[in-house]
Protein backbone atom coordinates (compact mmCIF):
# COMPACT_ATOMS: atom_id res chain seq x y z
CA UNK A 1 0.00 0.00 0.00
CA UNK A 2 1.12 3.74 -1.16
CA UNK A 3 0.75 6.68 1.32
CA UNK A 4 -1.16 9.41 -0.41
CA UNK A 5 -1.76 13.45 -0.34
CA UNK A 6 -4.88 14.95 -1.17
CA UNK A 7 -4.11 18.56 -2.34
CA UNK A 8 -6.59 21.30 -3.32
CA UNK A 9 -6.33 23.57 -6.01
CA UNK A 10 -3.98 26.99 -6.05
CA UNK A 11 -5.66 29.92 -5.58
CA UNK A 12 -3.83 32.58 -6.65
CA UNK A 13 -4.63 33.00 -10.20
CA UNK A 14 -8.57 33.09 -8.74
CA UNK A 15 -8.40 34.95 -5.82
CA UNK A 16 -8.66 38.22 -8.41
CA UNK A 17 -11.92 37.78 -9.61
CA UNK A 18 -13.39 38.40 -6.01
CA UNK A 19 -12.72 41.64 -7.15
CA UNK A 20 -14.90 41.70 -10.49
CA UNK A 21 -18.43 42.71 -10.32
CA UNK A 22 -21.33 40.26 -12.25
CA UNK A 23 -20.51 41.41 -15.36
CA UNK A 24 -16.34 41.37 -14.69
CA UNK A 25 -17.54 37.45 -13.48
CA UNK A 26 -19.92 36.16 -15.54
CA UNK A 27 -17.07 37.28 -18.43
CA UNK A 28 -14.97 34.40 -17.19
CA UNK A 29 -18.24 31.99 -16.68
CA UNK A 30 -18.38 32.69 -13.09
CA UNK A 31 -20.85 33.85 -10.00
CA UNK A 32 -20.92 35.05 -7.06
CA UNK A 33 -22.69 32.38 -4.05
CA UNK A 34 -23.21 33.21 -0.10
CA UNK A 35 -23.20 30.00 1.62
CA UNK A 36 -26.42 29.41 3.16
CA UNK A 37 -25.79 26.28 4.38
CA UNK A 38 -22.93 24.36 6.43
CA UNK A 39 -22.80 21.94 3.74
CA UNK A 40 -23.24 21.95 -0.13
CA UNK A 41 -20.25 24.86 -0.69
CA UNK A 42 -17.08 22.85 -0.49
CA UNK A 43 -14.10 25.02 -1.01
CA UNK A 44 -11.06 23.47 -3.43
CA UNK A 45 -8.27 25.12 -2.40
CA UNK A 46 -9.01 24.40 1.22
CA UNK A 47 -10.60 21.42 0.99
CA UNK A 48 -13.85 22.09 3.80
CA UNK A 49 -16.74 23.23 3.49
CA UNK A 50 -17.79 27.11 3.47
CA UNK A 51 -19.17 28.30 6.78
CA UNK A 52 -22.78 30.04 6.60
CA UNK A 53 -22.31 33.58 5.48
CA UNK A 54 -19.02 32.77 3.49
CA UNK A 55 -18.60 34.47 -0.02
CA UNK A 56 -17.94 32.02 -3.00
CA UNK A 57 -17.31 32.28 -6.43
CA UNK A 58 -18.57 29.24 -8.72
CA UNK A 59 -16.33 29.19 -11.61
CA UNK A 60 -15.14 26.84 -14.07
CA UNK A 61 -11.56 24.92 -13.44
CA UNK A 62 -9.88 23.06 -15.91
CA UNK A 63 -9.11 19.97 -13.13
CA UNK A 64 -7.93 17.88 -16.23
CA UNK A 65 -6.01 19.86 -18.46
CA UNK A 66 -3.60 17.61 -20.15
CA UNK A 67 -3.81 16.94 -23.57
CA UNK A 68 -5.40 13.56 -23.40
CA UNK A 69 -9.08 12.02 -24.21
CA UNK A 70 -9.97 12.86 -20.80
CA UNK A 71 -8.99 16.63 -21.10
CA UNK A 72 -12.14 18.47 -18.46
CA UNK A 73 -13.26 21.13 -16.90
CA UNK A 74 -15.94 21.50 -14.21
CA UNK A 75 -17.93 23.87 -11.55
CA UNK A 76 -15.66 24.51 -8.74
CA UNK A 77 -16.23 27.09 -5.42
CA UNK A 78 -13.73 28.83 -3.61
CA UNK A 79 -14.13 31.15 -0.87
CA UNK A 80 -12.44 34.73 -0.10
CA UNK A 81 -9.06 34.54 0.83
CA UNK A 82 -9.04 30.59 0.93
CA UNK A 83 -5.63 28.88 2.14
CA UNK A 84 -4.60 25.58 0.61
CA UNK A 85 -5.13 22.67 2.55
CA UNK A 86 -2.09 21.05 4.84
CA UNK A 87 -3.16 17.79 5.03
CA UNK A 88 -0.97 15.23 7.17
CA UNK A 89 -0.84 12.02 5.14
CA UNK A 90 -3.87 9.92 4.55
CA UNK A 91 -5.81 11.93 5.90
CA UNK A 92 -9.16 12.50 4.73
CA UNK A 93 -10.58 15.70 5.54
CA UNK A 94 -14.91 15.55 6.61
CA UNK A 95 -15.30 17.83 3.37
CA UNK A 96 -14.54 14.11 1.51
CA UNK A 97 -15.24 11.49 4.16
CA UNK A 98 -18.71 12.57 4.29
CA UNK A 99 -19.60 12.71 0.74
CA UNK A 100 -19.96 9.28 -1.83
CA UNK A 101 -16.77 10.01 -4.06
CA UNK A 102 -15.60 9.04 -7.36
CA UNK A 103 -12.15 8.18 -7.29
CA UNK A 104 -10.31 8.29 -10.92
CA UNK A 105 -6.67 7.04 -10.87
CA UNK A 106 -4.69 8.37 -14.32
CA UNK A 107 -1.47 6.97 -15.56
CA UNK A 108 1.56 9.30 -17.12
CA UNK A 109 -0.36 9.45 -20.27
CA UNK A 110 -2.87 11.06 -18.31
CA UNK A 111 -5.41 8.39 -18.92
CA UNK A 112 -8.26 6.79 -16.66
CA UNK A 113 -6.16 3.19 -15.68
CA UNK A 114 -9.16 2.42 -12.85
CA UNK A 115 -12.12 4.30 -11.46
CA UNK A 116 -14.61 3.58 -8.65
CA UNK A 117 -17.17 4.86 -6.38
CA UNK A 118 -17.08 4.98 -2.99
CA UNK A 119 -17.93 6.18 0.30
CA UNK A 120 -15.72 8.93 1.21
CA UNK A 121 -14.73 7.38 4.46
CA UNK A 122 -13.32 4.33 2.28
CA UNK A 123 -11.74 6.38 -0.03
CA UNK A 124 -8.52 6.34 2.09
CA UNK A 125 -8.12 1.92 1.07
CA UNK A 126 -8.87 2.77 -2.65
CA UNK A 127 -6.00 5.36 -2.82
CA UNK A 128 -3.45 3.74 -0.88
CA UNK A 129 -4.04 0.93 -2.92
CA UNK A 130 -4.17 2.48 -6.68
CA UNK A 131 -1.17 4.63 -5.59
CA UNK A 132 0.87 1.39 -5.16
CA UNK A 133 0.61 0.32 -8.45
CA UNK A 134 3.75 1.97 -10.72
CA UNK A 135 1.05 2.56 -13.40
CA UNK A 136 -0.95 5.01 -11.54
CA UNK A 137 0.46 8.86 -11.90
CA UNK A 138 -2.49 10.13 -9.52
CA UNK A 139 -5.96 10.29 -8.50
CA UNK A 140 -8.51 12.50 -8.77
CA UNK A 141 -11.88 13.16 -6.14
CA UNK A 142 -15.16 14.09 -8.03
CA UNK A 143 -18.29 14.25 -6.03
CA UNK A 144 -20.24 11.26 -7.21
CA UNK A 145 -23.52 13.04 -7.28
CA UNK A 146 -22.86 16.14 -8.80
CA UNK A 147 -19.96 15.12 -10.38
CA UNK A 148 -17.64 18.21 -9.07
CA UNK A 149 -13.91 18.29 -8.78
CA UNK A 150 -13.31 18.21 -5.39
CA UNK A 151 -9.00 17.19 -4.98
CA UNK A 152 -6.32 15.44 -6.47
CA UNK A 153 -4.37 12.88 -4.38
CA UNK A 154 -0.48 12.18 -5.11
CA UNK A 155 1.43 9.23 -3.89
CA UNK A 156 4.13 10.40 -0.63
CA UNK A 157 7.68 9.99 -1.53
Amino acid sequence: MADFLLSGIDPAPLQPLFDLDDAGLAAHGAVRRIADSARGFPCRVSLCNAAVGEELLLLPYWHQPAASPYRASGPVFIRRGAVPARLAANELPPYVAQRLVSVRAYDHGDCIVAAEVVEGGQAGSWLRAQLYDPRVAYVHLHSARHGCYLCRADRVG
